[in-house]
């Protein structure tokens, strides 16, 4: 079991880099933020950039892999992304992990005033978006047209550090999305569904998976050349609020075989509302919840 970290990007870099050196010296295996232009009712506050952020947590950091949580097609495009991806992937000496989504609907789909989506068609989008992302990372020069996305000799040199290029951590809840993380993922992420009681999303998290098997079986991916990710926090109970809290929920997602998980840092209201000192507790048990 290997451990995971959310730190949002919603302080200055003067503030937030001390998050970035503890999630590594606390012994997190990975530490992520989100890929946003603003979130829920947090637009109203302080918000920075995945790409910058993650740049900067790279040159205070050595050892943690460091993620997008995660990049869409609301805003990004491959072309342009690949580039940044093969910058901060050098940057960090080959530690970046690309946490990818279809893109929901919100603020980072109406801020730039495009009609909303269809679920249906967020899911082509993306289908194109992995097609064409994947094809620039891995090649020398792409040419590729679909309906969402196209690009003219798109150049990839001098590659990414990870060949044949950084991990995908496909998103994936609903029947297309897993046959795509089944596809082209290295490693699945799933929030599981919105729930009204902690039991009931356990079981619903369970019923994923199981769908994630099959897609997997369909592909001919043996199950276990793809990391299972799980998003703690999607649980109506928050992972930090004590250390019982989070040692059971660690534990009953190994059990539903997810080889990741993946908490997030307390903030001191709203979202993720938590005490700092819950989370060094936390720390201080992590060698032996991940049986290292």
């Amino acid at each position: 079991m290997r451990i995971g970290i959310v730190i949002l990007p919603d302080r200055r870099w003067a503030d937030a880099s001390r998050r970035w050196r503890l999630a590594e010296e606390f012994g997190f295996d990975h530490a992520w933020t989100y890929d946003h232009l603003g979130w829920r009712d947090l637009v109203d506050g302080p918000w920075f950039d995945a790409v910058p952020t993650l740049t900067a947590a790279a040159m205070v950091t050595s050892r943690i892999r460091l993620g997008t949580y995660v990049a869409s097609p609301n805003f990004r495009h491959p072309v342009h992304f690949a580039r940044e991806v093969t910058a901060l992937d050098d940057i960090s000496g080959g530690r970046l992990v690309l946490g990818l989504g279809a893109g929901g609907i919100g603020f980072d789909s109406a801020v730039l005033g495009v009609p909303e989506l269809t679920p249906r068609a967020r899911v082509d989008r993306f289908a194109e978006f992995l097609e064409l992302f994947d094809g620039i990372l891995r090649q020398p020069a792409t040419t590729w047209s679909g309906s969402w996305y196209s690009a003219v000799d798109a150049r990839n040199d001098p590659g990414p550090v990870q060949q044949p290029r950084p991990p995908f951590v496909v998103a994936a809840n609903g029947p297309r999305a897993l046959r795509l993380a089944a596809r082209y993922g290295d490693g699945w992420v799933t929030t599981g569904p919105q729930a009204d009681s902690a039991e009931e999303w356990w079981r619903a998290v369970a019923e994923i998976r199981d769908r994630f098997h099959a897609a997997c079986e369909s592909a001919g991916r043996p199950l276990e050349s793809v990391d299972r990710y799980l998003n703690l926090d999607s649980s109506p109970i928050y992972s930090m609020t004590s250390v019982d809290a989070f040692t059971e929920a660690t534990g009953r997602a190994r059990e539903l075989g997810f080889t990741d998980v993946i908490t997030h840092w307390p903030r001191e209201s709203s979202w993720y509302a938590g005490d700092e000192k819950v989370l060094e507790a936390v720390a201080a048990e992590l060698p032996r919840l991940t049986n290292r």
